[in-house]
């Protein structure tokens, strides 16, 4: 078995990689993504909708003012932590959080997390996908 593995590293490694990307997605599906869970468009417009939610967009301001979710409140990833008592109401209510391609929006649960919000989502694919899925944008 050992001289297999010796003689075909390269598949070796091949295999294990590839095995890898496979369970990646499935793991920040159930908590390796900042601790919340990723919705998609249609699912983060039913939260919308609730009237109950906080849209929390974590984009720099040139950014936000290009185009943003309707209603939502924007917050960069940078000036989080230090302004986290203005959205402490939400802290029990749903909280989805956006950004361009999805990547500072787990920041943001991160750190949501910590100060105890209870309900947080991130919308998967950012801003980007709410755009590419022809969802309507204010401006």
């Amino acid at each position: 078995m050992t001289e297999f593995i010796v003689n075909n590293l390269a598949l070796v490694a091949l295999f294990v990689v590839s095995g890898a990307m496979l369970i990646y997605p499935e793991l920040t599906r159930f908590g390796f993504s900042g601790g919340s869970q990723q919705v998609g468009t249609l699912d983060a417009t039913r939260l919308m909708n609730q009237g109950n939610s906080l849209v929390l967009d974590v984009r720099e301001a040139k950014e936000f003012t290009e185009g943003r979710l309707p209603r939502s409140r924007h917050i960069p990833l940078a000036e989080l932590d230090g302004r986290i008592g203005e959205i402490a109401k939400f802290k029990e209510r749903p909280v989805l959080l956006t950004c361009r391609t999805g990547a500072r929006s787990a920041g943001a649960a991160r750190a949501l997390k910590k100060a105890g919000f209870t309900q947080v989502f991130q919308l998967k694919g950012g801003i980007s996908a709410w755009r590419e899925a022809g969802l309507p944008i204010e401006k």
